[in-house]
């Protein structure tokens, strides 16, 4: 059984979704030590729960340890089954971290498995669905996997309640050499629920402004659901300006947010109670912003989310602006699994990883 020190590197969640993820995929019976040890509240939370039973029913995977605030879990997995699956994380917690650990296991089962989940899908600390939809999903399609994310309701921090479904095709993992992709126009989604509709535009306008004076078009469409959470009734769309689309989604909590997206590159930012809608369109304009000057082919989120898929292929390479604790992680855990070894030189003011 291979051991894992939990609070190794970034020392949270990453290395034990990583861990549990990369032990399902190579049949690897895993000690996970010291769970968070360095946070606030050592151990596990309830979204951890989720993720680890998750792929434990994916694998029929032996496991003791799954307690709130656990700091130690063995997982011994069998051989991956997949199948139809409806979680709740129960919390606001994270959807999209949840599928950061399900989806390279469900992509190793012969036929194609879904999620319907229900969580955050607009969270501090942890990609915005509709990241993973636009960044994320079409960087693995290149790595030839079939991935689609269909946003069902929104979930914001407190409440949750968003809810997705996920359909995962079985596939092939390929080493792929990301290049740098996009054209010039800079895409997004602005979204508001239990909130006034000019919150959404207002968030749409500011990053447009800020895109546009750095030499970016921008093609942002907004979302608007006007009713309580409690209402139970459909969002609407929003016909925005600056030639965007009119968008359409229910909501589960109260909340707001807007994120952009070109080429394997994005930056976003939430509502916060106090905080103007024109700081959130403007922090989001800024941090994709920050990435496509950089010249780099990926951003700094995406990079440590390529490296499990990079190790199970055992081939390809990228270029970041910088090197995150949570990508030094994913390297170092994905090579106690793996015969995969990660090589990291500068290039350019950039630095490049590869996989061979």
């Amino acid at each position: 059984m291979l051991t894992i020190d939990g609070s190794f590197g970034e020392g949270g969640g990453q290395i034990l979704r990583t861990s549990v993820a990369m032990a399902a995929i190579t049949e690897t019976p895993v000690r996970i030590r010291n769970i968070r040890s360095n946070r606030p509240n050592p151990g596990l939370s309830a979204q951890h729960l989720t993720a680890i039973e998750a792929v434990a029913s994916l694998t029929g995977a032996e496991v003791s340890g799954l307690l709130i605030r656990s700091t130690e879990v063995t997982f011994a997995p069998g051989e991956i089954r997949g199948g139809a699956y409806r979680l709740d994380i129960g919390t606001a917690g994270s959807i999209s971290l949840l599928l950061q650990c399900l989806i390279p296991v469900a992509l190793h089962y012969p036929e194609t498995s879904v999620f319907d989940i229900t969580g955050g899908t607009d969270v501090k600390w942890s990609p915005p669905i509709d990241y993973l939809r636009h960044v994320t999903l079409p960087a693995l399609a290149l790595a030839g996997c079939g991935v689609e994310i269909e946003v069902l309701q929104r979930g914001y921090y407190p409440r949750g309640g968003g809810q997705i479904r996920a359909e995962i095709t079985p596939s092939r993992i390929m080493g792929v050499d990301f290049d740098r992709t996009g054209a010039n126009t800079v895409y997004g989604c602005s979204h508001a629920s239990g909130l006034p509709e000019h919150v959404a535009k207002r968030q749409r306008d500011a990053a447009a402004t800020r895109l546009e004076v750095r030499g970016y078009a921008a093609d942002i469409i907004t979302e608007h659901n006007p009713a309580a959470p409690e209402g139970g009734k459909g969002g609407r769309g929003s016909k925005g300006g600056k030639g965007n689309r009119s968008g359409r989604r229910g909501s589960g909590s109260t909340g707001s947010g807007i994120t952009l997206w070109r080429g394997l590159m994005g930056g976003s930012a939430l509502g916060e109670r106090g905080k103007p809608a024109e700081m959130v369109g403007s922090g989001a304009a800024d941090r994709i912003i920050r990435e496509l000057d950089s010249g780099a082919s990926v951003d700094v989120y995406l990079a440590d989310q390529l490296i499990p898929y990079m190790a199970i292929a055992g081939f390809g390479s990228f270029t970041v602006r910088e090197l995150s604790s949570h990508t030094k992680t994913n390297i170092w855990a994905c090579e106690q699994f793996t015969d995969a070894k990660f090589e990291i030189e500068s290039i350019d003011q950039n630095i490049r990883v590869a996989c061979r």
